[in-house]
């Protein structure tokens, strides 16, 4: 306890009064840096529907073509890197160094495994020339603006991926100082504002899913 003691004192900055201080400001810079970010994909999300009001059939028709069992697959993953993240906070709280390595490690993994996924994904469309450029090509009336829904497609999966891959970097770091003992019970916030940025980008493919993948088998799509 006295060492877990030590090592919250070591690591209060100077320009805070407390350990609380430092963590409640911390926590509250993670949530405004989260709140731009919410603002951020909310502009692609409109953007989205927007465009999909405008020209619903060719939408229909692009998202049609989503792979949804591969999608299903995904929102699994990320709901168990979730669970995983939770367990890894609140064996930081506890103290408990090597469950805490070990929860850390398995997000890292099933994050790997998610981007795995959507890479099988986007190798399909490639091969089924439905990326955006001077070789898309699309069977449909409006393939012109069916194009814009797979721009609309990447531009959102790529950028969550990105979201995910500096993710892992950030987990990446946590685990490697965790494992060298730099946080415990008594210090432990850094672990906890990760694993806040990890479920917001949980969250978001939350949405995405359901977006791009469900909405148009209700018309029709396989």
């Amino acid at each position: 306890m006295q060492d877990s003691h030590a090592t919250a004192v070591h690591a209060l900055q100077h320009h805070f009064a407390d350990m609380e201080q430092q963590r409640e400001t911390s926590t509250f810079g993670m949530w405004v840096f989260l709140i731009t970010e919410i603002m951020f994909f909310g502009g692609l999300f409109l953007s989205y529907l927007v465009y999909r009001l405008s020209y619903y059939d060719a939408f229909v028709a692009g998202s049609s073509t989503m792979h949804t069992m591969l999608g299903a697959v995904n929102t699994a993953v990320l709901i168990c890197s979730s669970l995983t993240m939770v367990l890894a906070v609140h064996n930081a709280k506890m103290g408990h160094r090597k469950l805490t390595v070990v929860f850390l490690i398995l997000t890292m993994v099933l994050g790997f495994g998610f981007l795995g996924i959507k890479a099988v994904e986007y190798h399909e469309h490639w091969v089924a020339h439905e990326v955006p450029g001077p070789n898309f090509h699309f069977d449909h009336p409006d393939a012109k603006h069916v194009e814009i829904f797979f721009s609309l497609y990447f531009a959102m999966t790529g950028l969550h991926a990105l979201h995910m891959v500096i993710g892992i970097g950030l987990v990446s770091v946590i685990t490697y100082f965790t494992w060298r003992g730099r946080y415990t019970a008594g210090y432990h916030n850094p672990v906890e504002i990760t694993g806040l940025y990890w479920h917001f980008v949980d969250l978001v493919w939350i949405y995405l899913f359901p977006l791009l993948y469900l909405i148009s088998h209700r018309h029709g799509g396989h």
